[in-house]
């Protein structure tokens, strides 16, 4: 975590992926790598898939597409957090897949998710394609971590009760 502080992955366009369970720390660390980017003057987003999804059906209604995908394209660290919170139609997948073909190779992405590669598809209501689409372009170039542990959050329960 300390070499990723330094914010290398950004220049050479290389993603990160935070794996594992809910409360184990993946948005903490996402914030805290996307806060590190900041401070070294590169450009950040924070958004969670729920609402990236969101703005950018709404802005296809709109006719807006190309200007919010350029949006989510632009700054050098994007962060995307809770893939996999609720499942993604394939019109809403095409939107997730749109936003990382954009950056593919051209910016970071640090994502977030509590399902493991292997349940991908059932983050794209069982659409195999898709998933190997974005995994395919998500993992060329990017670090992998696998969280393990219990949550922080029912660990904090606990001792409160």
């Amino acid at each position: 975590m300390r070499e990723l502080s330094e914010c290398g992955y950004i220049r050479q366009h290389t993603n990160i992926v935070l794996l594992g369970p809910p409360g184990t720390g993946k948005t903490h660390l996402a914030i805290a790598l996307g806060m590190e980017a900041t401070q070294k003057r590169y450009r950040v987003k924070f958004t969670t898939c729920s609402a990236l999804i969101t703005k950018l059906r709404k802005a296809k209604e709109k006719n807006a597409y190309s200007r919010r995908l350029s949006a989510f394209a632009r700054p050098s660290l994007l962060i995307i957090d809770e893939i996999g919170f609720k499942p993604l139609d394939d019109k809403e997948a095409t939107l997730l897949f749109d936003v990382i073909c954009r950056r593919y190779e051209h910016g970071s992405i640090i994502l977030a998710s509590n399902k493991t590669y292997s349940d991908w598809a059932d983050i794209f209501s069982g659409n195999e394609v898709i998933a190997t689409a974005i995994l395919d372009r998500l993992l060329h170039h990017s670090k992998s971590f696998a969280l393990k542990g219990g949550s922080y959050r029912m660990e904090e329960f606990k001792e409160e009760s």
